[in-house]
């Protein structure tokens, strides 16, 4: 069901349409959760060590993907709020066709030179073969993922939060089933892992196709929404232009990670295993907070494209503070319990791996209020369609992780990936919350100029 979000309490209205996105990230983070529980427990830390090796360089191609389409419907939402259904439709076709390109085009790349990119990453020899053929699997794949992403960001595009939810906890509940079939049936080691969670990918994009197709008839395109000629080319642009930054920006973000993971790669499986669990485990811990943050990118795409600019700033600034409380809350859980929650992923068979993955969250966690700024203000320049500055936010913040992880590691060891992203939470988030007040205050600025004249 499609919902307005331009009139309302600005901030019930997103608590409304975050609740069920939280809940369905948290089972999105299944199919990682499977990985290191199915794979961990049954094939061993090894196999464990394997999938999260390359888990950065997966997440990395994949937040390329999701960048795009979550771009793309950017504009999709802007045209809802302002109630352009011809160029809501005219936006979903654009934006799959935009998306499929790159997505095949990144696809056969990526398979072309992946033995080359996993040397770089420095990948252990006894785990690169499970290492390969993962990626492998999940790279072949990316067809399917951008299917499922495409589809659930421009359905929340639309205010509906609910039908991206039914269709992880199902497609979530098949990931786990696959994954044991496939490992402990087949036989299939690794691989099956990487099967299972591609093919609950296809599923959950299904059933958001079926229930667009049967529910949601602003979205169905007639031929005229596929052509394409010099006319259109304007509006390909407007879509590219929010599109490709975003997709940059996230490259940049997985970029920083995959560099912190080849140097955690050099120090061995036990510090693989260990910042492969804590990262699962922070993944979780923090979606509250990354699922606010595309409330307010919902929130104020809509807004925006209605002009109620003053209406934004209220909801900013109290989807701010919700965050706030919710880092603390978070930091709390983690600083006191972490150890425990490491335990429940992979049991208490190596208590040197258990206590190095609480050693993470322990240090990470201290910095988790800038972390939960970021996810407001970067959302919020993304719903405004200003992309630029976070992707300068994420620029700065991949040169001082790096910067950090590799001068670091010669001097406190494996304990310079700790502090690496935290120490460049800081650095984004200046830049952000900056780039975000002077932009909504010129937005505003400029409107009452209007009003005046």
């Amino acid at each position: 069901m499609t919902k307005d979000l331009t009139h309302g309490e600005p901030i019930k209205l997103m608590l409304i349409f975050s609740i069920p996105l939280l809940i369905g990230n948290i089972f999105q983070q299944f199919y990682n959760i499977a990985d290191i529980i199915i794979v961990g427990r049954t094939l061993g830390m090894d196999a464990l060590a394997a999938v999260g090796a390359v888990s950065p360089l997966f997440f990395l191609i994949m937040f390329i993907i999701i960048g795009l389409t979550n771009g793309f419907a950017v504009i999709t939402g802007q045209r809802f709020g302002a109630k352009d259904y011809d160029g809501v439709r005219r936006s979903f076709a654009v934006s799959t066709i935009l998306s499929y390109i790159f997505t095949i085009i990144f696809s056969l790349i990526c398979s072309l030179f992946l033995t080359g990119i996993l040397r770089l990453m420095n990948v252990p020899d006894e785990i690169f073969r499970d290492a390969y053929l993962y990626t492998l699997i999940c790279v072949l794949g990316l067809v399917v993922t951008n299917f499922y992403n495409l589809l659930a960001n421009i359905i929340r595009a639309l205010g509906d939060s609910l039908t991206p939810l039914y269709a992880l906890i199902i497609a979530s509940v098949a990931n786990i089933i696959l994954a044991l079939v496939f490992i402990l049936k087949f036989g299939l080691g690794v691989p099956g892992s990487a099967f299972a969670l591609i093919l609950s990918q296809a599923f959950s994009g299904f059933l958001c196709a079926v229930y667009i197709k049967y529910k949601v008839p602003i979205l169905h395109l007639s031929k005229a929404d596929w052509s394409f000629s010099k006319s259109d080319l304007p509006f390909a642009a407007e879509h590219l232009r929010v599109g490709i930054p975003m997709a940059v920006q996230f490259a940049i973000i997985g970029t920083g990670i995959l560099i912190i993971q080849a140097v955690c790669n050099s120090f061995g499986s036990d510090v693989i295993a260990s910042f492969t669990a804590s990262l699962r485990i922070e993944q979780i811990a923090v979606l509250p907070m990354v699922t606010f943050g595309v409330a307010v990118s919902t929130f104020v795409a809509q807004n925006f494209g209605a002009g109620y600019y003053s209406r934004i700033r209220t909801g900013v600034k109290k989807a701010s503070f919700i965050n706030f409380c919710l880092s603390v809350v978070m930091a709390f859980i983690m600083h006191f319990y972490g150890a425990d929650i490491v335990r429940l992923f992979i049991g208490s068979a190596n208590e040197n791996i258990i206590s190095l993955a609480h050693s993470y969250l322990f240090v990470s966690s201290l910095f988790y209020f800038f972390l939960a700024q970021i996810f407001i203000y970067r959302n919020a320049l993304q719903g405004l369609g200003r992309p630029l500055i976070p992707v300068i936010a994420s620029s700065g913040e991949l040169i001082v992780r790096s910067l950090c992880a590799i001068y670091l590691a010669g001097i406190i060891g494996y304990y310079s990936v700790f502090y690496a992203g935290p120490i460049a939470w800081v650095t984004a988030a200046l830049v952000v919350a900056f780039g975000y007040y002077s932009t909504i205050n010129s937005f505003l600025r400029k409107k009452q100029k209007e009003i005046r004249e």
